[in-house]
């Protein structure tokens, strides 16, 4: 199969300050169509969203339960002949049910950071869910980032024969980019020429049905953390997530990174203070000696990642590792996941936040940006017309 590299398409990722939640628009319908705002989420399998908020249903179809697109889904369920799909909700603790259907979905294509035209994905497939309570506004269903063979990214570059990559750049205000099939990647000041935004690759794991990379070692300011040998050995699978606000770890290594960090704090000055629940690990924020492009003067905190020839290090920056809870103070802004949690490590928004980020289907690895902080530069800087 021969893909079509040098297309790709461009969709707006807005954050909701209330909820920490990323969203993007599309419109679904043929003719009378309904723009829709769908949490972005890595693990969903099959876009889910409420029919109620469409206003036309002339162009939605339902899905056989002998049909191929029935099929196709892993786990689908019939009602009546009707396909049917249940999934994790990741908005809350009960699974999401719903008649699997089909329509049109319309978005924008660019070419090198330029607009040129609205785009159709003609068949889009994904769920009318039931038991949406958990479900409000601005938010109006999940729209699928996994790696499954249904999610909307890989029908988008099944259906226009593109790259099988998706990349995200989540701003912390305003408006950032959500990319499918990327190639050029154009934020301010960096364009597709002599000035490229430079990434660092490490491989990635999607066998269960999430987006996986190895964190073999972690650093605070250079430091490696103290750890039970067994714990990073070959590395830890850390689940990339676009619906946990804040990195959540295994309590062991939690308490490693929080002792680690806080010493290194305390050594430049900066007092601990009582914990603000869901935060343990809390400062005064009035000890910070300053604050630059990439937020408080705090201590470095890196992830040491399998690289081509060696470890390579991706690292996070006060912006993204501590989170401001009043004036007084601010806290570590990671959780401590307990002893016994699904993934030991879950790399939240708070931490991906303007940083571009890569998945690479076609070549299983992940890549990602400098924080764009370090440029002078974020995920919702405007390109010049």
């Amino acid at each position: 199969m021969i893909l079509t590299s040098q297309a790709q398409y461009l969709l707006p990722i807005t954050k909701h300050e209330p909820t920490q939640q990323f969203y993007t628009t599309l419109d679904i319908g043929t003719t009378v169509k309904s723009p829709l705002n769908l949490l972005l989420d890595l693990g969903t399998n099959l876009t889910w969203l409420n029919c109620h908020q469409l206003q036309s249903l002339t162009s939605l179809h339902t899905i056989a339960c002998d049909s191929d697109s029935c099929k196709v889904i892993p786990g689908n369920g019939c009602n009546e002949n009707s396909c049917l799909y249940q999934q994790p909700n990741p908005l809350g603790s009960e699974n999401i049910t719903g008649h699997v259907v089909q329509d049109a979905a319309s978005f924008s294509t660019t070419d090198g950071g330029n607009f040129l035209s609205q785009v159709s994905l003609r068949i889009f497939t994904f769920s009318c869910a039931y038991n949406l309570q958990d479900v409000s506004p601005p938010v109006d269903g999940v729209l699928s980032l996994s790696p499954g063979s249904s999610s909307f990214t890989k029908q988008v570059t099944s259906d226009f024969n593109v790259i099988p990559k998706l990349a995200l750049c989540l701003p912390s205000y305003g408006t950032g980019r959500f990319y499918v099939a990327g190639v050029y990647y154009i934020i301010p000041p960096f364009d597709n020429s002599t000035n490229q935004i430079p990434k660092t690759l490490t491989p990635m794991r999607t066998d269960s049905g999430d987006y996986l990379i190895s964190v073999q070692s972690i650093y605070v300011d250079g430091t490696p953390l103290t750890l039970n040998p067994n714990l990073l050995l070959g590395g830890v699978g850390a689940k990339l997530s676009t619906v946990v606000p804040y990195t959540v770890l295994h309590t062991d290594i939690y308490n490693a990174l929080a002792q680690s960090f806080t010493l290194k704090a305390e050594a430049m000055g900066i007092s601990k203070v009582a914990s603000v629940a869901p935060f343990k690990d809390c400062f005064d924020a009035q000890n910070v000696a300053g604050k630059d492009m990439t937020g408080p003067n705090v201590p470095k905190i890196e992830f040491g990642l399998p690289g081509k020839t060696g470890e390579v290090t991706w690292g996070f920056y006060g912006a993204n590792t501590m989170v401001k809870v009043s004036e007084m103070v601010m806290c570590l802004a990671f959780y401590d996941g307990g002893m016994n949690p699904n993934d030991w490590i879950v790399i939240g928004t708070h931490q991906l936040q303007e940083y571009l980020l890569e998945f690479d289907l076609s070549t299983s690895t992940f890549a990602f940006s400098d924080s764009l902080l370090l440029h002078s530069t974020t995920c919702s800087s405007i390109s010049p017309s």
